[in-house]
């Protein structure tokens, strides 16, 4: 990684992309730590202290959301969109089309997601002020309130245009690398309250280790899942024509293990955290005790309850996700028009068939990884006490974005290092 680094800054116009990103990113921590007027954050902290959900939002936001900054909505209405807007492309033929149309379509695509990004911005951000932390304002009044709403919809608009700009003119993928460089953030106060409390005696050593022998085997099996990749074997048949032959070459489909990436554990978190949710606007004490006492991630027996629910709705989101983004049905039909088989499979509805089986073994063992690695952090961190989250979206994001961005650095440093030997 050193090594390649190394040389990708030795290379002009790589090194200007890699110098680029990481001022954006120093543009974004610095928004990130500038306070909204009109809140008292001290209630905030109290109140995201109490929910997982809502900490693992605010560890993707870089502390945004618990210090009530420009950021605190970070990237969430974004990506919120983008994967609504994902779904709605497969369910309303009319965007279908559009997204096949060609570079066109999908600008127009691009279009819609950042105003449907705008008003999800704006609705959270009420939810969140006039709902959530209604406690923590400082007045009531309408202008101080359309302020601070107005305010953090135009923190996540300037979010969205700074991933956008990084992907264009910096390295990796602009909006994955906000939510890498929040979530790396926290680190350093994490481990700095660890050290801390082990200094007072609050957790023992041997916590320490557990947890880090833990926090190290979830990492290898996150990298190990990420680049675990089946390989069916295609071969297309030769032609011949006049005197030339084409076709005959051997080629392969790629299906991952884990082909639905952090979707799954974003759409889930999203549907936890309603319960705690309401519990803002329904005042029925009955509901409050219940919410607190079954369906938290801070009550008895509430922790194991909320991780099981979260490790069934992972679980279940996985195949749902998978079943209208990849169709075998359409590969089937792209191998058969391309004169492709898998060899020893007939073309057509059998080879749709083996591709539908070989999926859902490989998706039943990306499921179970991802219910995993979302719900046992929960359950280690409160066994261990320990103040560093490995939240199951935020180590996906933080190991897939690093072994992205990488490869992209190796392969413009192989491209433009055979761009010199052209020339």
């Amino acid at each position: 990684m050193f090594e390649a680094l190394k040389r990708a800054m030795k290379i002009p116009t790589l090194r200007k992309r890699i110098l680029f990103t990481a001022m954006m990113l120093v543009v974004f921590r610095i928004g990130a730590s500038i306070p909204t007027a009109g809140m008292d954050t001290s209630l905030i902290k109290n109140q995201l202290s109490k929910s997982n959900v809502l900490s693992l939002y605010d560890m993707m936001s870089g502390g945004a959301l618990s210090q009530f900054t420009l950021f605190a909505l970070g990237v969430t209405p974004y990506i919120t969109s983008s994967i609504v807007m994902q779904l709605l492309t497969v369910a309303i033929p009319s965007l279908e089309e559009l997204q096949k149309s060609g570079e066109d379509g999908r600008k127009k695509i691009s279009e819609y997601t950042r105003y449907l990004s705008v008003a999800l911005a704006l609705f959270q951000s009420f939810s969140l002020v006039y709902g959530m932390f209604r406690g923590a304002l400082l007045s009531q009044d309408l202008l101080p309130v359309f302020t601070i709403v107005i305010t953090l919809t135009a923190g996540t608009t300037f979010l969205m245009w700074l991933g956008e700009i990084v992907t264009e003119k910096g390295i990796g993928n602009g909006v994955s690398m906000i939510i890498y460089a929040g979530i790396i953030s926290r680190y350093p106060i994490s481990v700095k309250q660890t050290l801390e409390l082990s200094k007072t005696g609050a957790i023992n050593p041997i916590q320490i280790i557990v947890f880090l022998v833990v926090s190290i085997a979830i990492i290898i099996g996150v990298i190990m899942v990420l680049e675990g990749v089946r390989k069916i074997p295609v071969q297309y048949a030769k032609r011949v024509i006049g005197k030339n032959t084409y076709g005959g070459q051997s080629s392969h489909i790629p299906l991952k293990v884990n082909q639905a990436g952090v979707i799954p554990v974003i759409f889930a978190s999203s549907v936890m955290m309603l319960p705690e949710m309401m519990r803002f606007f329904v005042r029925n004490q009955e509901y409050q005790n219940f919410v607190q006492k079954y369906l938290s991630s801070n009550g008895n027996p509430g922790i194991y309850i909320f991780s099981i629910i979260q490790f069934v709705l992972v679980f279940a989101f996985s195949y749902f996700y998978i079943s209208i983004t990849f169709q075998p049905d359409e590969v089937a039909d792209n191998l058969k028009n391309g004169n492709g088989f898998i060899p020893g499979i007939r073309p057509g509805k059998p080879t749709a068939d083996y591709i539908a089986k070989s999926l859902n073994r490989l998706t039943f063992v990306g499921a179970v990884f991802l219910s995993l690695i979302a719900a046992l952090p929960t359950v280690i961190y409160h066994a261990t006490e320990i103040p560093v989250r490995f939240g199951g979206t935020s180590l996906l994001i933080v190991v897939g974005v690093a072994i992205e961005t990488m490869r992209q650095i190796k392969a413009q440093s192989v491209m433009r290092q055979y761009q010199g030997f052209l020339k």
